[in-house]
């Protein structure tokens, strides 16, 4: 059986964060919240929801990292206590934590595999972010010659540790927005399976969001970019597993 805990990136969302933990602690699993260098008032609720909450520790980043960052922080620091699996949970209350439940069974079915949400929309997604998904899913789909990863983008999944962490210890990887995408590609590259269960995802009114136009599109496009030659250099051996995989069936 798995060893669960959760990891919430966090840079100044206090709005439902409350409501997000208190969901959380009905399932009684450890909560890792990195608090990626958010302000004072942050803070004071941090420490407030802190004592409030006995599952929850709070890990402090002095310098914003960014929320790929964070993550990474929280992946670890994970992964030193001990757990064998941490399920990634965005701050802002976008995720459907009732699906909790089918991600941990399904990780307990395939402990090796990467489990992700994908995300069923409703109309409060913002078309222009509905179709900037889809391009980079394409550029995925591309750089993995393959359509095993349905969803790249979706901050609602189960990370095994021991492969996860190995990754971030011998790559640098992205620490902001292009976290997401390049974590799953290079896991594809190194062979760790994934399964993806559709969840609904809403985006609230006045949602803090801290997506940069100019500055995470453009790490995004240099991410595809270095994604895209490294899977030139890896085709031969991406073609061959998927060989495998297919005629192994």
């Amino acid at each position: 059986m798995n060893s669960f805990c959760i990891v919430i990136p966090n840079y100044n969302h206090i709005t439902v964060i409350d409501d997000v933990l208190s969901q959380l602690s009905h399932l009684n699993v450890p909560i890792i919240m990195v608090d990626d260098a958010s302000n004072a008032e942050a803070k004071n609720v941090f420490s407030h929801l802190n004592t409030k909450y006995a599952q929850l520790s709070v890990v402090t980043h002095d310098d914003n990292q960014g929320k790929g960052g964070a993550v990474q922080t929280g992946l670890k620091h994970a992964h030193k206590q001990g757990f064998s699996h941490a399920i990634q949970v965005d701050a802002d209350g976008q995720h459907d934590l009732a699906d909790i439940k089918k991600l941990m069974a399904l990780s307990n079915a395939q402990p090796e595999a990467l489990i992700s949400c994908c995300p069923i929309y409703d109309d409060s997604v913002p078309k222009h972010r509905y179709l900037a998904r889809y391009l980079t899913h394409v550029w995925i789909w591309i750089e993995t010659l393959s359509f095993t990863i349905v969803d790249s983008m979706c901050g609602f999944r189960v990370y095994p540790l021991e492969q996860s962490t190995k990754l971030i210890e011998e790559v640098s990887l992205g620490k902001r927005m292009d976290f997401d995408p390049e974590i799953l590609v290079r896991l594809y590259w190194r062979n760790v399976p994934f399964v993806f269960l559709p969840s609904h995802v809403i985006y609230p009114e006045n949602g803090l969001s801290h997506f940069q136009p100019l500055h995470d599109n453009v790490r995004i496009s240099w991410l595809h970019t270095r994604l895209f030659f490294g899977m030139l250099i890896r085709s031969p051996v991406l073609i061959w597993h998927k060989l495998k995989r297919h005629y192994g069936r």
